[in-house]
């Protein structure tokens, strides 16, 4: 398969029957008030991909010019972005929305609470401190040139300092809404993963053999590709969904008024 075939037949077409089946909901809800988000999820969703393009873009650059990745010339157009081809962005775009679609399709189904969640402030220090050991260790891995280990560890390190920044800021909103955020995430890794594995198989693109753990989920799946799905889903999905709650905007709003102390319920330090 091509590259924009793979595209085509596994996230152009499920993302238009998304917008479809949204529109339809939408349309059969018209009655009912629309959910109180802080921001358009139309608008917030778009914001994603901005974001998601830009955080991307040199760290994928790095990893097709180091070859821990690569892909068939002959099964893409031939049109790079440094040393990535246009399908990839392409795909940078695709994902976040395909992921997005479905976390707003279940919020539907479970509302954001607008009101915190009382003594759940350690949900928003102990992941910094774990996140952070974690990166220590897949930094001195890269440090050390242990080349099986090179993927896990960019994978690592890319991942970890947004990760840290999402749940210091809002850990305890994201599990007050665990179902949507978990079903989302689920869902759509397992699925990307499955797409993966087929253009793996079809030679669209190849994980280099040398620089990943050559652990292979089904004989064909690299481990780090299942992570790779995961990681990325999750800085959507959490992203998103901090994005969408109105727990966020009130602690944003306090943390302005109270010089960046703001507690841990979301409310200004002076009432805490």
């Amino acid at each position: 398969m091509s590259y924009f075939g793979v595209l085509l037949r596994f996230l152009v077409i499920p993302i238009v029957l998304l917008l479809a089946l949204h529109r339809w909901e939408s349309r059969r809800s018209r009655a009912t008030a629309p959910m109180p988000y802080p921001m358009a999820p139309w608008k917030a969703l778009g914001l994603l991909v901005i974001v998601a393009l830009i955080y991307t873009t040199p760290w994928d650059n790095y990893l097709v010019a180091t070859g821990v990745w690569y892909y068939d010339p002959a099964l893409v157009t031939g049109i790079t972005l440094g040393w990535v081809p246009i399908e990839e962005y392409t795909f940078f775009v695709l994902q976040p929305i395909f992921t997005g679609l479905i976390l707003l399709w279940l919020l539907r189904r479970f509302p954001l609470d607008g009101q915190p969640t009382a003594n759940v402030g350690w949900l928003r220090q102990a992941p910094a401190f774990v996140l952070g050991g974690i990166a220590i260790i897949m930094t001195l891995v890269l440090i050390a040139g242990w080349k099986p280990g090179t993927y896990l560890a960019l994978e690592m390190v890319w991942v970890i300092p947004p990760l840290i920044l999402q749940l210091v800021f809002g850990a305890d909103i994201l599990w007050q809404a665990r179902r949507p955020v978990l079903l989302t995430i689920t869902l759509s890794t397992l699925y990307l993963a499955v797409v993966d594995a087929l253009a793996i198989e079809s030679g669209t693109w190849t994980i280099s053999p040398e620089q990943s753990l050559n652990f292979l989920l089904g004989g064909i799946l690299p481990i780090e590709e299942l992570i790779f799905f995961l990681i990325t889903n999750v800085l959507v999905v959490f992203g998103l969904t901090l994005v969408l709650s109105p727990i966020s905007r009130r602690r944003l709003l306090a943390r302005r008024a109270t010089g960046g102390s703001a507690s841990q319920s979301g409310a200004p330090a002076s009432q805490a």
